[in-house]
């Protein structure tokens, strides 16, 4: 039996696996650790030297983060500067030794964290707008009220941790000094944050509301699940309806779903614990189950695909993939991810984690069955979605992610149905993600850079259609906000595994669509990338394909001459002036343009149909940056001009191995020696010809209907099937 995630359903969503018990607000601990489960680690822990490990590394940590009492500055720094810095560490160290104090019984944690909360409670009163705030959002603090929202979601965990082992006085001057004052200032104090349905909001209303269930005030909990004025149209339960599909995709993107199912699953839990009755985890169909599932399919060898404003290095290791991974699995009892938890750094210090650990340590992990998803878009799933297709395992797994999603808001970037691709370990048709170092001070403060907006953000940064050197809706948010991708299809099955979408908004007089399929049952060493996207406008234009790509070149059909004007930008602006012109070729119609590169140890070769004339540029990032701020990568960039369509036909085939220690090199060319492909009456055929003479067809229809039959010629031979698409093979037949 499959529940709505896919997977099979080895318990009940709810209730049955874990029941806290219902107490009041008052009853400490109360937010993510239980009594009971306090009593339970401490009596077993010795079944899961995993956990007991991680135990003791984090009271070493604690031991030496207090051997001098630490500081606490007055802010001054934005993100990655001292103060920062400081006082994000010390917000983790009341959690943790608060944290130690329940699972050891030592007092002397207990006092660290006292000793802490007593010193912020000393500082935060005399704070005004933090000196580096910038925009409508200040912290006091932090820079940002964000991060203020952040430590105190963890130092609440901390004083609930010690609440039973503070002085009265001490317990009074915490909560009205700091944890009150930190409380009214992130809710009534921030209202244009708080009633925000964005990832900033929810760690608003989650510090709030675990802040209230610690002090036992429900005003401060009846304001982050209803929004400041309680009606309902703001607020954590508003968040959960409207910030995620019912799919559990998060409408950021990857790297911001990861970021925001931290405050999502901290309240919910804390929810759990002191209103069990509300059955958060069951709200809107499971959808916080949902989401985390979604995150890890979010995902390739162990990493987040990179869309939007994606800092490339965060994965399946990050702490909020350990705590959700951690309820997940306490809430289902999946096995599968303990798979996940196995990828993990260290386990969460609570009731969750230690379910987990133990068993994780007991051997009862299988392996998680990565699959081919489309992960709709927006609060009723209608507005386009992520599409993902899955092939192989191990080091040979591969994944293709089409991105038809909506904007993803002020994270979003401007790249609607772009193409990712991964094979082998490795990204091998690159996203740039985002342009920043985060909380590198040096680096604009550890904020954005300059280049997010002029580079990253831009739709020539992604493989991506661009019409006239303008990026998608003129890289303007708020028209950008209003459309999405439609006629989304999504099909894994008989060899062929496919997405496809349409976009119709994204310039004045354009419509394209793309459609991406991965091919099993071909006569070459791995599964095969196949990329057909068609563009319809009015008007003499220029479409652009760039595609960028990880590797060394091998090969290149046409040679390409170097740009007699010398190095110089491609263009002036919309991303194009940080493009480097190192070269270009130019590919008659009719002919096939293939370049093959190196990645890792695998060849991949890139050949595309030239239906028109086409150029080719050769491009490396890097120009117009005085500040070293972009990476330097490089991408190829297919040009037809003066046209008012145009269509790329494209396949990428993984072969062949490359090995240094042993000195050998095995199918340095591609299997496939010839493409074809015809197009009438809203019907496509790609043909596919390999070494030992096996043909195969990919056909497509814009109909999707499974009843419609269809019929078309190429390189005269008729193909006929029913429904969008089919893979038919073509492969001659000998006669005697």
């Amino acid at each position: 039996m499959a529940n709505a995630l896919g997977k099979t359903a080895v318990v009940p969503v709810l209730g049955l696996v874990i029941c806290w018990a219902a107490g009041s607000f008052a009853a400490h601990p109360g937010l993510l650790l239980a009594p009971e489960d306090v009593a339970l680690i401490r009596q077993s822990i010795d079944q899961s030297p995993g956990f007991a490990k991680d135990l003791a590394a984090v009271r070493l940590e604690i031991d030496t983060y207090f051997e001098t009492f630490p500081d606490v500055p007055p802010p001054v720094d934005a993100g990655g500067g001292y103060s920062h810095e400081t006082h994000k560490r010390n917000g983790i160290a009341i959690h943790d030794a608060g944290i130690l104090h329940q699972l050891t019984g030592e007092m002397a944690y207990a006092d660290y964290a006292r000793r802490l909360l007593l010193a912020y409670a000393e500082l935060y009163p005399g704070l005004g707008r933090h000196p580096q705030s910038r925009g409508p959002n200040p912290g006091r603090l932090f820079w940002q009220n964000l991060n203020e929202s952040v430590w105190l979601t963890y130092a609440i965990q901390g004083f609930d941790a010690i609440h039973d082992a503070l002085a009265p006085t001490d317990r009074e001057q915490i909560v009205n000094k700091l944890l009150r004052p930190m409380a009214d200032f992130l809710s009534a104090g921030s209202p244009g944050t708080f009633d925000r349905i964005h990832n900033h909001g929810t760690w608003a209303v989650a510090a709030v509301g675990m802040t209230g269930y610690a002090i036992d005030e429900p005003d401060y909990v009846r304001k982050a699940l209803h929004g400041l004025n309680g009606e309902g149209g703001s607020g954590f339960l508003k968040q959960i309806d409207l910030l995620f599909s019912p799919d559990g995709y998060y409408g950021e993107g990857p790297y911001y779903q990861r970021y925001a199912l931290m405050p999502f699953l901290l309240f919910a839990r804390s929810i759990e614990a002191n209103e069990p009755e509300r059955e958060i985890f069951a709200y809107r169909d499971g959808i916080l189950l949902k989401a985390i599932y979604a995150c890890i399919d979010l995902s390739y060898d162990g990493l987040f695909f990179p869309i939007n404003d994606a800092i490339k290095d965060k994965g399946l290791d990050t702490v909020e993939l350990r705590h959700g991974v951690a309820i997940a699995y306490r809430l289902t009892g999946d096995a599968e991810l303990l798979s996940i938890a196995g990828r993990q750094k260290s386990f969460v210090l609570n009731g969750d984690g230690f379910a987990l650990a133990r068993a994780l340590d007991r051997g009862e992990s299988i392996p998680y069955a990565f699959r081919s998803r489309l992960l709709r878009d927006g609060p009723e799933g209608k507005r386009g979605g992520l599409a993902v297709l899955r092939g192989g395992d191990g080091a040979n797994s591969q994944a293709a992610v089409l991105k038809a999603t909506s904007q993803g808001m002020g994270h979003g970037h401007f790249d609607k149905l772009g193409l990712l691709f991964y094979d082998n370990g490795n990204e091998i048709l690159t996203d740039y993600g985002a342009a920043r170092f985060l909380n590198v001070a040096q680096k604009n403060g550890g904020r954005y850079l300059p280049e997010n907006e002029t580079w990253a953000k831009q739709t020539i940064a992604h493989n991506a259609l661009v019409v006239d050197e303008t990026s998608h809706f003129r890289g303007e948010l708020a028209i950008a906000e209003q459309s999405y991708p439609v006629d989304l299809h999504f099909a894994s099955g008989g060899g062929i595994q496919l997405a496809g979408a349409t976009m119709a908004d994204a310039y004045a007089d354009v419509s394209f669509r793309r459609t991406v399929a991965v091919l099993d049952d071909l006569n070459t060493e791995h599964p095969v990338l196949v990329d057909l996207l068609k563009a319809d406008g009015k008007g003499r234009r220029q479409f652009d394909l760039p595609v960028h790509f990880n590797g060394q070149i091998i090969d290149v059909s046409h040679p390409p001459d170097p740009d007699p004007a010398g190095l110089r930008p491609l263009g002036d602006a919309n991303g194009y002036q940080h493009l480097w012109l190192r070269a270009r070729a130019e590919v008659a119609a009719g002919e096939t343009f293939s370049v093959t590169w190196l990645t890792g140890n695998r060849f991949y070769t890139y050949s595309t149909i030239a239906l028109d004339k086409m150029e080719v540029f050769f491009t490396e990032l890097g120009a117009n940056d005085p500040q070293f701020n972009l990476r330097r990568e490089q991408a190829l960039v297919l040009r037809v001009g003066e046209a008012d369509s145009a269509s790329f036909v494209a396949v990428l085939e993984p072969h062949g191995e490359y090995n240094g220690s042993e000195e050998f090199t095995r199918n340095s060319s591609g299997l496939i020696e010839d493409i074809g492909f015809h197009s009438e009456a809203g019907l496509d055929a790609l043909a596919l010809q390999t070494a030992d003479g096996a043909r195969a067809v990919l056909a497509l229809s814009h109909d999707a209907d499974d009843l419609v039959a269809h019929t078309i010629d190429l390189q005269g031979q008729s193909f006929q099937w029913r429904g969008h698409h089919a893979l038919l093979d073509a492969t001659p037949v000998d006669e005697e």
